[in-house]
């Protein structure tokens, strides 16, 4: 049975491997000699409780992962995060608040934008071709975006998706699909832009 500084030691090297980190970036990164580095990775010497704090702030998992021995911790380390799945909304209430999330959506966190992420589920047809019914958008949370781009939509206390236009200093919610019809975004009512759509997923 392996001992506490070989679980470390390989689950620390593991995490070098997929991050493609040196031994000696390591060590320059987290202010330490490579000795002690190589101590610790070797199996020789086991970090102090706020060496291993530091070592998971660095690769972004948590300290219990460093040092968990069992078969397939991957999802920690790999750096899985839960993605809140958002249904509607009340006025006035914070978007991420515990009675608007229906669920969670698990994702890899390499290759996410940095910011407040989460997911809407897609009901109906005002953005077809673009984005089907049913399908899973996740939603970069921002106040404005950019003429063009596809929003998420706070509209009569329900988050929706659109496309924003601007003209003569209105913003116009326009949906792909030119069966329905155009909105005015009013900004004296809780209607207003949650965020940014960034991307599209639909299962099969």
């Amino acid at each position: 049975m392996k001992d506490g500084k070989e679980i470390l030691a390989k689950n620390v090297k593991d995490l070098m491997y997929k991050k493609r980190v040196s031994r000696t970036k390591l060590a320059d990164d987290l202010g330490v000699k490579y000795s002690t580095l190589s101590d610790w990775l070797n199996g020789r010497t086991y970090p102090r409780v706020n060496s291993i704090a530091q070592i998971a702030k660095y690769f972004n998992v948590t300290p219990a992962a460093l040092v968990d021995d069992s078969s397939a911790p991957t999802e920690v380390l790999q750096g899985v995060v839960s993605i809140p799945l958002i249904g509607t909304i009340a006025g006035g209430e914070p978007i991420l608040a515990d009675d608007h999330i229906e669920g969670y959506v698990k994702e890899l966190k390499a290759g996410l934008p940095v910011g407040e992420l989460f997911y809407l589920r897609v009901k109906g047809h005002s953005m077809e071709p673009t984005i089907q019914d049913g399908s899973l958008v996740l939603i970069n949370r921002q106040p404005e975006v950019e003429d063009g781009d596809i929003a998420a939509v706070l509209i009569n206390d329900e988050a929706t998706l659109k496309r924003v236009i601007r003209r003569d200093g209105k913003i116009i919610l326009m949906p792909d699909n030119r069966s329905y019809a155009p909105i005015l975004l009013d900004r004296e009512n809780e209607n207003r832009i949650l965020g940014k759509a960034i991307r599209v997923t639909v299962n099969l």
